[in-house]
């Protein structure tokens, strides 16, 4: 399971990022997103794609504009997690050779996204669409259409999530707090 889990280390400081992504890595999860509303966020995705790049995945969240797409990528990201979809955002950063997973919460967003090449989708806020909204939504979606659940997941629902057909969550805070060490 912790191959399908985005870590999102929202507030992570670029000077406990490396050991951060170090613990995270150590736990299996091999996908690291730091939302651009972080302190020095492009400075924290360089390190992380510098040390951990041939082993994870690593990337920006809270990715709002073609500009940031631009930036995220001059740092080194190879994924662009979004909390709304937005075509400009989607296909900037499809032209600069990134992952999209654009942030959705109804069927005409969801449709949006992939009709703009979004690589996945973000169920933003997930316990808002709900494991029946998720089941009736993607009935019509593609078939392989990959789906994480953000917003609303812990273990107590994951596996009614996973039954339903997610490609896997984002994690935040229950992996990661601001402040918190990355030591045992």
């Amino acid at each position: 399971m912790a191959r399908n889990v985005i870590a999102i280390l929202r507030g992570v400081q670029p000077d406990e990022v490396e050991a951060v992504g170090e613990a995270i890595l150590a736990e299996g999860i091999s996908i690291l997103e730091v939302p651009l509303n972080s302190p020095d966020p492009l400075r924290s995705i360089a390190k992380l794609a510098a040390a951990f790049g041939a082993e994870a995945r690593v990337g920006a969240g809270t990715v709002l504009s073609p500009d940031d797409v631009s930036d995220v990528a001059k740092a080194g990201g190879r994924i662009v997690v979004s909390p709304d979809c937005n075509p400009q955002v989607i296909e900037a950063t499809k032209a600069m050779g990134m992952a999209s997973y654009p942030g959705v919460a109804t069927p005409t967003e969801c449709f949006t996204a992939l009709r703009h090449g979004a690589d996945g989708l973000k169920l933003f806020p997930s316990f808002l669409f709900g494991v029946e909204g998720f089941k009736a939504v993607s009935a019509v979606l593609p078939e392989g259409t990959s789906c994480y659940a953000v917003g609303g997941v812990a273990p107590e629902n994951f596996a009614e999530w996973i039954n339903a057909g997610v490609a896997g969550f984002g994690i935040g805070s229950a992996i990661y707090k601001a402040g918190n060490s990355p030591k045992p």
